[in-house]
């Protein structure tokens, strides 16, 4: 039985651990593209962490009354209605933003880290653990964002959240704010995950290694069980046979007495018909 998670490790979990950017690589489209500054990533952080909290709050809320058979397209309706919410937010209080980071906003509902949550997690645990879960993987997204937003606005214009940070007459790295800049701070970003982590990749090698051993073993049993139900079924075959030959033996040693007793039966008849 699998051991239930404290709160804080579930908190933690979204944020260093499965971080959902930079170690299972999922919503990779938004990150790169709203991560031009500062202010862009940490709109499209915030946003995104509203929508993820509150659509595993009531996705845990309701997952006892959903269908199995309808409960994705339900997701996405619950996801879709705070995104409008969000949006419609955005629009009153900071149009500036909304317009900056556009069609992102909208397409937070199909965010595949959203709904994947919602799939393995939200939708198996209760409103408490889902709202850890909300909280940690939102977290995790937004720094990550935050973090190569900073990168691209620091190289590629010399401020840090509009504030000049460089003097004007260092010129920045322009790539840095085009999309390949994104590539090139995401590949970084990824790579000192790894390196960081690299001592836990042998682990999960180890762990590897312990399952294939444990599937050999099933494998082997199943080929004994397999072998053992052949030799049943080759023994209870013989048996028959040697059931078979018997009878077709009893029947013919049981052939030749018939005429001797007609013979029999036929000879006082004889003897009468002499007399």
């Amino acid at each position: 039985m699998e051991e239930k998670k404290s709160k804080l490790s579930i908190l933690t979990n979204g944020i260093i651990k499965e971080n959902p950017v930079l170690v299972l690589l999922l919503g990779c489209c938004s990150v790169l593209a709203t991560s031009s500054d500062a202010i862009n990533a940490l709109g499209m952080g915030a946003a995104f962490s509203a929508v993820m909290i509150m659509s595993n709050i009531v996705i845990a809320a309701i997952r006892k009354i959903i269908p199995d058979n309808v409960r994705i397209p339900c997701f996405i309706v619950v996801i879709a209605g705070f995104v409008t919410v969000v949006q419609l937010l955005l629009k009153a209080f900071l149009p500036a933003l909304d317009k900056s980071l556009g069609l992102f906003i909208p397409l937070i509902v199909v965010n595949c880290i959203i709904l994947g949550r919602a799939e393995m997690f939200a939708s198996k645990n209760g409103v408490l653990d889902s709202l850890m879960d909300g909280i940690g993987m939102g977290i995790g997204y937004t720094l990550v964002l935050t973090i190569m937003g900073l990168i691209r606005e620091f190289l590629g214009q010399g401020t840090l959240f509009t504030q000049q940070i460089l003097p004007e007459s260092v010129p920045g790295v322009g790539i840095m704010t085009l999309p390949p800049g994104g590539f090139f701070t995401f590949a970084l970003l990824v790579a000192a995950v790894n390196y960081l982590t690299r001592d836990k990749g042998i682990k999960v090698r180890d762990f590897g290694e312990e399952d294939m051993a444990i599937l050999k073993q099933v494998r082997e049993d199943n080929a004994k069980a397999e072998a053992a139900k052949k030799a049943a079924a080759a023994a209870k075959a013989k048996a028959e046979a040697e059931k078979k030959a018997a009878e077709e033996a009893a029947a013919q040693a049981a052939a030749p007495a018939a005429p001797v007793a007609e013979a029999v039966a036929a000879a006082p008849v004889n003897e009468e018909k002499g007399e």
